[in-house]
């Protein structure tokens, strides 16, 4: 038989759409041919969506910088094939390669998963079925590699549990380089795969092996107990967090894609964590403490990464831009060094109290193509509530001074569903965003264009939501009918304000798998088995596959999704403390209602009730 190489070459580029997505070998790819072979430990480092998603993924990058400037170590990277490329592997049974050097992911010792998104579970079963890799952890043996995962979805994974050898709760930096050095120490000793999962579960403190761990549930549904199988296993597994984050690993000769992917751009994390803390976000309350990277520092990557790639666009990333205490030194050093070389600065959705103070740079240094602002909920009360610093004044008069720099458009994120949420927090949506397009015109100018994106509230883990409903089928689907309905005057579009809601189906059954436990694990192949796949891409989600992995395996997903749960029920990530303890999350969720109840009352408006 051909070598992997010359099958791939010959089998499958010539007859897949955008070959250019799996011929590996871009511009500052690591690994050269043989590197592979001569490593002691050989990691994929796997994302689980096509290649114009996992390129653009910065903390995979991290990983894959990390591992190869580690001694005797060697990455490569792997993405999820297309539809195309799946059915011509398959067909002509070519196993999945690594994009660097086209080796068997097989032949890796670690498989190191990003799980990004609820929507990619399917995906991950994609990737070990392609790579001839047992689905269940426990079908594995000594010649397969240890499948570990870790992202934000690793602070709950127990809908995938019995898919993982390992799993990782926090920062990547620190837990990866420990892992590496264990392994290097596991393989020389000969000491056998189950052994090492079960020697990592010992050794630290942030790793959590499923398969070590009983569940057992009760009449009613819910789970009695989560407990490790042996007294030397932790009962609980606390987060990893990278201590010296201006030094930590950072890739400073970015991979430069052959093919357009979504962010095509240099990426620098410049923070950790977030000071808001937003009472829905999952990375706010989990990423925790702050940390900062210096503005020397966050320079000097810049400078290597534009001496390394030449790209025009450099990203300043973190949950909270906005929030850097020196933003705006950063931004006039790094638009002085690279706008004679017209590259722009790019920055997450901004905060609308800081957009004032920061417009005078704004104007020189970052693009004019649009300006993202997340408001999230229309209504003063409904933003207290949540802890969304933002006032309608503020807003105003921070796009007011973004049309004056020579902003013609805004983009507006907004979420639906909130617990008490009442029909004038949905008209205030419409409202709100047609005053930020009118805005202009006390300007001189015409409207705006507003681009609106309602996404509908998902209840996620070590939230002070995460024992909340989430609003049901109906409700979203008039929500939506309501603000499509207000935006519409006569069939016709009204101003300059379009909005676009997210998928309700898709945003319930990610719901079912953010607060799921492990049972739903037989759906889920269910599911793949189906034809699953890609479920984050219009395209290709299929509801009405999940409806009847759902019934052949006797989960009812509304129960997961719908259901309030009281503060006492075990939840089936009690075990794994990835930020807050449940009692302060508690007390916020009491809080949310409180700062509610108290806004209505003044208003007059009916109480929000909270559950006891």
């Amino acid at each position: 038989m051909r070598p992997l190489s010359d099958r791939i070459s010959q089998e499958l580029l010539p007859f897949v759409s955008r070959p250019g997505q799996y011929i590996g070998r871009e511009v500052n790819q690591i690994p050269q041919d043989g590197d592979w072979e001569r490593a002691e430990v050989r990691v994929a480092v796997a994302f689980p969506d096509k290649y114009s998603i996992g390129m653009s993924h910065l903390g995979c990058q991290i990983l894959y910088w990390l591992i190869n400037h580690t001694e005797g170590c060697c990455a490569e990277r792997v993405y999820c094939p297309w539809e195309d490329a799946e059915s011509l592997l398959r067909q002509r049974q070519i196993e999945l390669f690594t994009w660097d050097t086209r080796q068997p992911v097989s032949s890796a010792d670690i498989l190191a998963v990003s799980l990004q998104y609820e929507m990619t579970y399917t995906s991950v079963l994609q990737l070990l079925d392609l790579a001839h890799i047992p689905l269940r952890s426990s079908d594995r043996d000594d010649s397969h590699p240890l499948v570990i995962a870790g992202g934000p979805q690793a602070d709950n994974p127990e809908p995938l549990a019995p898919f993982l050898d390992l799993v990782v709760l926090g920062d990547g930096e620190v837990s990866m380089a420990a892992i590496l050095q264990a392994c290097r120490e596991f393989k020389t000793s000969g000491m056998r795969r189950r052994e090492m999962i079960l020697s990592m579960a010992r050794r630290f403190e942030w790793i959590y092996a499923p398969s070590l761990y009983d569940v057992q549930y009760a009449q009613d549904g819910t789970i009695r107990s989560i407990e490790p199988i042996g007294s030397d296993i932790p009962a609980r597994i606390v987060r990893c967090r990278t201590p010296d984050f201006d030094n930590a690993p950072f890739p400073l000769r970015p991979l430069v894609p052959h093919v357009e992917v979504v962010h095509d751009r240099m990426a620098i994390e410049i923070m950790r964590g977030c000071p808001q803390q937003c009472r829905f976000c999952h990375a706010g309350n989990t990423k925790r403490p702050l940390r900062l990277r210096s503005a020397d520092k966050i320079l000097e990557i810049a400078e290597s990464m534009y001496e390394a790639s030449g790209m025009n666009e450099l990203g300043l990333l973190s949950l909270s831009t906005s929030d850097h205490p020196d933003l705006r030194e950063l931004a006039r050093r790094v638009n002085e060094r690279f706008s004679p070389h017209h590259v722009n600065i790019s920055l997450p959705s901004l905060r609308v109290d800081r957009m004032l103070h920061d417009i005078p740079w704004m104007v020189s240094a970052v693009r004019k193509s649009g300006l993202t602002v997340a408001v999230e909920a229309a209504a003063t009360d409904m933003r207290d509530a949540i802890r969304k610093r933002v006032t309608d004044g503020d807003l105003l008069d921070g796009v007011k001074e973004a049309y004056r720099a020579g902003w013609r458009s805004v983009k507006l994120y907004f979420m639906c569903g909130f617990p008490g949420e009442r029909q004038e927090d949905i008209d205030g949506i419409v409202h709100l965003s047609r005053l930020v397009s009118e805005a202009r015109r006390e300007l001189g100018g015409g409207p705006a264009h507003v681009r609106v994106s309602v996404g509908w509230l998902v209840p996620k883990p070590h939230t002070p939501f995460q024992w909340a409903a989430q609003r049901d089928t109906e409700y979203f689907h008039e929500t939506r009918r309501r603000l499509a309905d207000l935006v519409s005057t006569r069939g016709k579009k009204r101003g300059s304000v379009r909005i676009r809601t997210h998928s309700v189906e898709r945003s319930i059954l990610e719901a079912v798998f953010a607060r799921g436990d492990r049972r739903l694990a037989d759906a889920i192949e269910h599911a793949f088995r189906g034809g699953a796949r890609f479920e984050g891409w219009d395209e290709c989600f299929k509801p009405d596959i999940w409806e009847r992995a759902f019934a052949a395996t006797g989960i009812d997903p509304g129960w997961y999704a719908h259901r309030e749960r009281p503060f006492d029920e075990v939840l089936p990530w009690s075990h794994l403390r990835a930020g807050a303890s449940a009692e302060n999350l508690w007390r916020h969720y009491q809080d949310y209602y409180a700062r509610l109840d108290a806004s209505r009352r003044a208003s007059g408006s009916p109480n929000a009730t909270a559950p006891q």
